[in-house]
């Protein structure tokens, strides 16, 4: 099992490479083409709203109550039952996220109020940034057809993975970070608000991300008609487990969300350093805490299906291994090396050395919390796997109070670093809150072998960085280079650190066969 979790988890984190590195790229096209004005602002605004509501619809809660459930009828039924229940689930989805996207499209000015209160208020009082409100309503209206297209998409990309084709849902959104690419090279420099041909672009992403899934489905025979079945046992269920967990597996996103209203109110180019540094940060996330906890949900799920304890504790445990191993380094490298990275990837065009200086506070205050995040992505699915959705929501209820408390104590003196420290410190608590109700639960808590391997990994990281910290020269040395004599120090420095990190587990006792063996 511990082997084809393992080469699940490099091909995920593979195809999760390709649409990253595509990512980084899309962010430097952005950043070229927009800086962090008050465009940028806005467009990150009006993608940021359906990209919440893609977390509640379709990989959040969904996807963590459909697996469980889909894995159930998989291996329990009927082929003919688990194709009716992805009929019924399909139908009573689509229906919903249909009309939740017409009222947005519709209301986008109402939306845009709500989450940028501070835009709404210039608008109201007639005041010289009115035009962001305005801005921001029209672009809601392209991009919220985003969220019907990505919900579909992230159903279908749940079900192929409890068919074990995990390479299929991690590759499709490489498709998105293409078409913005496309839209911002191609179409948004003949338009007068070239962010209008970004929000074009996110459609357009959506839209392929859709379509690319179907030859896939076809292939499992999984092509079914949609149907409207509320009442379906299959359906409730997974409704049942869904609607705590719409908040439990977002606060994250939530806080995020959070941050973005307040920004609104703060100085121009604030939701654009948070954008950046979140993007930067979503890199190591995804590379390897998504893509751990993407193959490790359905296996968590059968696990408790063949009621074997001994093999959900173990499967757990080798989650934790594969994220604090590839975690905790991702997080002080991030920190020591928040400026370089951001100079080599942003720094040209409308994204100055000031605008480098900025977000690379906010960088660094969302580091913080890297390895809280990635705990997150494998402890949840502990719950969620045995059709527990209601503890993680009190963890969360409490984790999201916590960070609006944190917001209004570090907002006045840091500003948007301060919001960003406080999503920081929030992950902190829902991971402890996290570990804390599985070990109290006996439902997992950490091997000895696998805490003295934390330890390990703590001590090699931290050589890592004292390296890099001592090797790394200040932001003005860098501004001094241009993008190719920086680039390759970055990539020097990178390698040297890797090749310091390695050699320090390798000293360490660590070899491959603590990430083969449960």
């Amino acid at each position: 099992m511990s082997k084809a979790l393992l080469r699940s988890g490099l091909i995920v984190s593979a195809m999760t490479l390709i649409s990253r590195v595509l990512g980084l790229v899309r962010d430097v096209v952005i950043a070229n083409l927009l800086g962090a004005g008050a465009s940028a602002d806005v467009f990150f605004f009006a993608n940021r709203i359906p990209n919440f509501l893609r977390r509640l619809f379709a990989e959040g809660a969904f996807n963590q109550a459909f697996v469980p459930v889909m894995t159930e009828y998989k291996q329990t039924r009927s082929f003919k039952d688990t194709q009716d229940l992805l009929a019924a689930v399909s139908g009573t989805l689509g229906l919903i996220v249909t009309v939740v996207t017409l009222v947005g499209m519709v209301g986008s000015g109402v939306v845009t109020a709500v989450f940028g209160m501070g835009w709404f208020m210039e608008w109201y009082q007639d005041g010289p940034e009115a035009y962001k409100f305005e801005l921001a309503s029209l672009l809601l209206k392209v991009t919220f057809p985003y969220l019907w297209f990505i919900s579909f998409t992230a159903m279908a990309g749940a079900l192929l993975n409890t068919f074990g084709k995990f390479a299929v849902s991690s590759f499709t959104p490489v498709f998105l970070n293409l078409a913005i690419i496309v839209a911002a090279i191609f179409l948004s420099p003949h338009l007068a608000e070239p962010e209008l041909g970004l929000a074009i672009g996110v459609f357009a992403g959506g839209l392929l991300q859709f379509l690319f899934q179907f030859p896939f489905l076809a292939q499992l025979h999984m092509l079914v008609r949609p149907r409207w079945a509320w009442h379906h046992p299959g359906v409730v269920k997974i409704r049942t487990l869904m609607i705590p967990a719409l908040f439990g597996v977002s606060v994250s996103q939530i806080n995020l969300l959070f941050d973005t209203v307040l920004a609104s109110f703060l100085a121009t180019g604030s939701i654009s350093y948070l954008y950046y540094s979140d993007r930067l940060l979503e890199f190591p996330l995804g590379l390897f805490g998504i893509a751990i906890a993407t193959v490790i949900l359905p296996a968590l799920s059968s696990r408790h299906v063949e009621e074997s304890k001994a093999g959900f504790m173990a499967t757990m445990d080798w989650g934790v291994r594969m994220v604090w191993v590839m975690g905790f380094p991702a997080m002080l490298g991030l920190i020591v090396l928040s400026e370089p990275m951001l100079r080599v990837l942003f720094m040209r065009g409308e994204f100055s050395v000031i605008e480098v200086t900025a977000a690379s506070k906010s960088l660094i205050a969302y580091g913080i919390g890297l390895q809280a995040f990635m705990l997150i992505k494998i402890l949840a699915p502990g719950y969620y796997a045995r059709q527990d959705t209601k503890t993680p929501v009190r963890f969360g209820i409490i984790a999201m109070v916590a960070n609006m408390v944190f917001n209004a104590a570090l907002i006045y003196p840091l500003g948007y670093v301060g919001l960003a420290l406080a999503t920081a410190m929030s992950g902190m608590l829902n991971a402890g809150l996290l570990g804390w109700g599985l070990y109290k639960r006996d439902i997992y808590a950490p091997s000895r072998q696998t805490l003295l391997f934390a330890v390990k990994v703590v001590l090699a990281a931290v050589g890592m960085a004292l390296l890099l910290w001592w090797l790394s020269p200040p932001l003005a040395i860098w501004a001094q280079w241009g993008l190719f004599t920086s680039s390759l120090h970055l990539l020097g420095y990178i390698g040297a650190g890797a090749l310091c990190y390695g050699s320090l587990l390798l000293i360490a006792g660590v070899r491959l066969r603590h990430f083969k063996t449960l």
